[in-house]
């Protein structure tokens, strides 16, 4: 049994009769390292724990919870985080939908997704790993004219929950990332990449992969130029695909379909997108760097299909929108820290690989725009509506190969569009720190707004 459960079931010893009551342990520690001409221009290690406590009581027009947590687990601590969360009871209002969690005999996914060298990597090397990627980049290309940030962090966390209602869980996870970003300038204008290299300790780290994607993604774009305004088919290389799949996991979420704020809302069993797409929410595949056993609330993790083979199967739900709806959790409780409070929503992410290539992909749509970065994603796409409008910034395809780079380009269209939309799904798949993974995705058509 891990510290913080032994803890947290200590301190579940002190619900009353006339309440139920949630334990939410966590601690951790995270580096981070910043290079900048040759030398280390920032080091940072800190340690970090916290608790977060949620008190329910019932009342004749359902239950209401109070919440309080603090960064700290030392004994004044965990007890005025107990005594704020029932104190705020009161000033919660009555929900007849909420209720805690409670096991639903899914067993939890055997995961091995924390690496502790993490932990035993002396600092020194760490540094030297930012250092490193800092010199690959600025003596790679002579057209780089600054590398704005060389950088290396990590993470080791855990955290344990446990509440009255039966739910007793705990989990670790470790993360190791290095990432970049260089300029490269024309007569013009400054043109940015950025390379990154993910793995669960320093030693999985690819500085060469994370250097070269930079530079190329910088020098790839000197002499853009902005296109005519045209209607034609649009390729998404990896991230952007993955941007795009996270905007479609808000969507998917039972919590935001249950009010009205998804345009999947009232479309299961429909025929939402290509036959082509089949999107899952997995936190069981250790490949995700999201990969989890256990959820927000202790219930075990489990993959949920979304999208099959075009049609809409399912949505994600937590217990209270799970309630809400009249169905059962998915395991797909998200939480931010000791602070947050669960909610509905995809946690790993990923469409299901096609057979095609990037390469071959390109030959097959012959003509349209390669997009590499969009801008304005928050403001610019509606997950409610579906309408889509960004920036992008990318390159030509033109008889089936990269051509000369573009900017100051608006795509527009609607998510519904887009993914009936879908020609190819690619088999680059691409794992990603966030909460989706990544390959090339082809669409048939878009409104490219330029000159």
């Amino acid at each position: 049994m891990s510290e913080l459960l032994e803890l947290a079931e200590r301190l579940l010893e002190r619900a009353h009769e006339n309440e139920a009551m949630e334990i939410y342990l966590s601690r951790g520690v995270d580096t981070s390292v910043r290079a900048y001409e040759g030398a280390v221009e920032n080091v940072t290690s800190a340690s970090s724990s916290s608790v977060g406590v949620r008190v329910l009581q019932n009342g004749p027009g359902g239950a209401r919870v109070g919440a309080a947590w603090a960064g700290s687990l030392d004994e004044h601590a965990l007890a005025d985080a107990i005594t704020q969360a029932r104190e705020n009871v009161a000033f919660a209002s009555e929900d007849e939908f909420m209720s805690f969690a409670s096991p639903d005999g899914v067993s939890p996914a055997a995961l091995n997704v924390t690496n502790d060298a993490v932990a035993t990597t002396p600092i020194d090397d760490k540094i030297n790993l930012a250092l490193d990627l800092e010199r690959r980049v600025r003596l790679g290309d002579a057209r780089v004219r600054k590398v704005e940030s060389a950088n290396y962090s990590d993470y080791l966390a855990e955290a344990a929950i446990i509440s009255t209602s039966g739910i007793r869980a705990s989990w670790s996870r470790s993360g190791a990332y290095v990432s970049t970003s260089v300029i490269a300038h024309d007569d013009e204008r400054d043109h940015t990449g950025w390379g990154l290299s993910a793995g669960r300790a320093p030693e999985e780290l690819d500085l060469a992969r994370a250097a070269s994607d930079a530079i190329d993604r910088a020098t790839r774009m000197l002499g853009a130029v902005k296109p005519r305004t045209m209607k034609c088919a649009a390729v998404f290389d990896p991230r952007t695909t993955a941007t795009l799949l996270a905007v479609l996991g808000g969507a998917a979420s039972g919590d935001a379909v249950g009010r009205g704020r998804s345009f999947f809302a009232g479309r299961l069993g429909e025929v939402v997108a290509s036959p082509l797409v089949t999107l899952v929410d997995d936190p069981t595949d250790p490949r995700h760097f999201a990969a989890s056993s256990f959820d927000g609330e202790g219930l075990a993790c489990r993959r949920t299909v979304l999208i099959e083979r075009g049609e809409l199967r399912g949505l994600v739900y937590d217990t209270h929108s799970a309630r809400r709806a009249g169905t059962t959790s998915t395991g797909g409780a998200l939480r931010a820290g000791a602070a947050g409070t669960p909610t509905a929503g995809c946690r790993a992410l990923q469409l299901l690989a096609g057979e095609d290539d990037a390469a071959s992909i390109l030959r097959q749509v012959g003509e349209g725009v390669y997009v590499t970065s969009l801008m304005g994603i928050h403001s610019g796409v509606s997950p409610v509506s579906g309408d889509f409008s960004v920036g992008v910034t990318g390159l030509m395809i033109r008889e089936g190969q990269l051509a000369e780079p573009i900017r100051e380009v608006t795509v527009a269209s609607t998510l519904q569009r887009m993914l009936l939309d879908v020609t190819h799904v690619g088999s680059d798949l691409e794992w990603l720190p966030g909460n989706a993974a990544g390959q090339t995705l082809a669409i048939a058509e878009l409104t490219v707004a330029g000159a």
